[in-house]
């Protein structure tokens, strides 16, 4: 038994689709998450520039004491897997995409499969290397979408101007593909599936967002550190409490029950940091 909270961290909003299907079949677990909401989004920024701020959120979770940190962000997992594990070996650190591709070839034999996500994620073949290495039989297509984040990041969800900017970036690439699933490369991504599902009606959709939640469940009973008890209150931090961002918190947990949903507190890293460094 390991009472301490689960770290989870994102460039903004898009890994708070993780949380609830974490809630659901873990309910005894505990969280602390960061939204790098300042900074995002990070798939059009040099991956030393994503390096950087990742090794400086991460080196915050473990100072709080968790006892896992799982990347909520295909972007970070893409590029930082391995340089956050060797930084923190003593500590399980579980990337989004890992999960996700095993879960493609194991199941997704004889298709087509296309992944969308930011340029840095599309860029890094990351997905298509873990596939390709698992099961070389697997059709895979990919392709950058990277004007996805920012109009979700503004709420710019339900409306014409998100429906034409799907079609603008899928529309092509799943005829001239004939794909046939589809994996949301980015948890934003997930804030959209209504559209492309709407759009898009005979696609299957892989969500790595609730997929990794059993790879959580996997490492924390294999390693006897799923809570029970515990009475530690779940903390979400963000970098930049904007109204586009509360408004957005408002949206991904409507469904939920009120106890469910999730209040953020603003904590600017920059500054701590700076503050650490001028003592």
């Amino acid at each position: 038994m390991d009472n301490r909270p689960i770290g989870f961290f994102d460039s903004g909003l898009g890994g708070l689709t993780c949380i609830t299907p974490l809630m659901k079949k873990l309910p005894e677990e505990k969280i602390i998450y960061f939204g790098d909401t300042a900074r995002t989004p990070y798939g059009s920024k040099a991956v030393s520039t994503i390096k950087s701020f990742s090794m400086e959120i991460a080196d915050f979770l473990v100072k709080c004491n968790v006892k896992m940190i799982v990347i909520a962000c295909n972007t970070v997992s893409a590029t930082c897997v391995d340089l956050l594990r060797e930084k923190f070996p003593k500590i399980p650190i579980v990337g989004i995409i890992a999960p996700a591709a095993q879960e493609v070839a194991d199941t997704c034999q004889d298709s087509n499969v296309g992944i969308i996500g930011t340029k840095v994620t599309i860029a890094s073949h990351a997905y298509s290397g873990m596939v390709k290495e698992m099961n070389p039989d697997i059709n895979i297509h990919e392709i950058a979408c990277p004007a996805f984040v920012p109009l979700i990041e503004e709420g710019i969800i339900e409306n014409d101007i998100m429906d034409l900017t799907i079609k603008y970036y899928m529309d092509d690439f799943v005829k001239d593909n004939k794909i046939d699933t589809v994996i949301l490369g980015c948890t934003h991504y997930p804030l959209i599936k209504k559209n492309i599902e709407r759009i898009y009606p005979d696609l299957k959709i892989l969500n790595p967002s609730s997929i990794i939640v059993n790879r959580i469940e996997k490492i924390l009973t294999e390693k006897d550190m799923l809570a029970q008890g515990s009475d530690f209150r779940n903390v979400f931090y963000a970098s930049d409490l904007s109204e586009n961002f509360i408004n957005m918190i408002d949206h991904i947990f409507e469904d939920e029950e009120e106890d469910a949903k999730v209040k953020f507190l603003n904590f600017d890293l920059e500054k701590e940091l700076n503050k650490k460094i001028n003592k």
